[in-house]
């Protein structure tokens, strides 16, 4: 990386997740995190320049982890202040699964699109979702994961609809509705009928995963959605629904490519 390849926000804030990673692997007594050694440890491994702006982005991105609660200033109690500072408990959560943690979006949309096949839409939400969930904006984070969810849904039903034309069959009228709820539930009536013609594993993961899935991400989305509280679900929840949508998408492009090929 160097100046006529500007970085990116992404790839500041994963470089430095890679580095508190890192140090937070240490034993918390003898670890001994601070600002300077951070931001010089980041500013190597892209090879940053002298340019303001990108020295700018890095100070901005590190100063993000402390917005959102990845970080807290602070080594201990002799050592309160700045430049030591340590990982919080939300933040030893995220690093738990950094390579897939949406706290680290570049690396999450990695994980996700080696995976699934969302189309330009559905990546277009999950795109603006990490934006949120990285500022702490974590209800429009839930409706955006959610908007995105309800994409790959619709491609489904797409698909579903197709292989029952080519079956010579009209579609029911509830696939096509505008309400995404209904067509969720006539998705699932049509794979349940065609369960038996699935490959095993197929079916297998069918039986266990989809609607747990599909279920956790839209009850997220329709509680934030809907004004009834000022805090209608914990970051944690809308965390959980980052987890489980890359296997929620997967699940999805793997029975859109059946309904591709097969007759309903």
């Amino acid at each position: 990386m160097n100046s006529s390849s500007p970085v990116t926000p992404g790839e500041v804030r994963s470089k430095l997740l890679e580095y508190i990673a890192t140090q937070n692997k240490q034993d918390p007594y003898s670890s001994n995190m601070q600002a300077g050694s951070a931001l010089r440890w980041v500013t190597d491994q892209l090879k940053l320049s002298r340019d303001i702006k990108q020295q700018r982005l890095l100070l901005t991105e590190w100063h993000e982890l402390f917005r959102t609660g990845i970080l807290a200033w602070g080594h201990d109690l002799s050592n309160p202040s700045p430049p030591f500072c340590h990982v919080t408990d939300r933040g030893a959560r995220a690093l738990e699964n950094l390579q897939r943690d949406p706290s680290n979006p570049a690396a999450y949309i990695a994980h996700l699109e080696a995976g699934a096949d969302l189309g330009d839409i559905a990546k277009s939400y999950v795109v603006e979702a990490l934006d949120c969930y990285t500022t702490g904006s974590y209800k429009a984070a839930a409706v955006m994961i959610g908007a995105a969810s309800e994409r790959l849904v619709l491609n489904l039903r797409d698909s579903i609809a197709a292989a029952i034309s080519r079956g010579g069959n009209s579609a029911p009228n509830n696939l096509n509705s505008w309400q995404i709820k209904k067509v969720s539930d006539s998705i699932k009536a049509q794979l349940d009928q065609a369960k038996k013609k699935m490959p095993r594993e197929l079916a297998d993961d069918y039986e266990a995963y989809w609607s747990a899935f599909t279920s956790q991400i839209r009850v997220a989305r329709n509680e934030a959605g809907h004004p009834k509280s000022i805090d209608p679900l914990t970051p944690d929840a809308v965390h959980a629904a980052f987890l489980v949508f890359p296997e929620a998408a997967r699940l999805a492009t793997e029975f859109t490519d059946w309904a591709q090929k097969n007759v309903i």
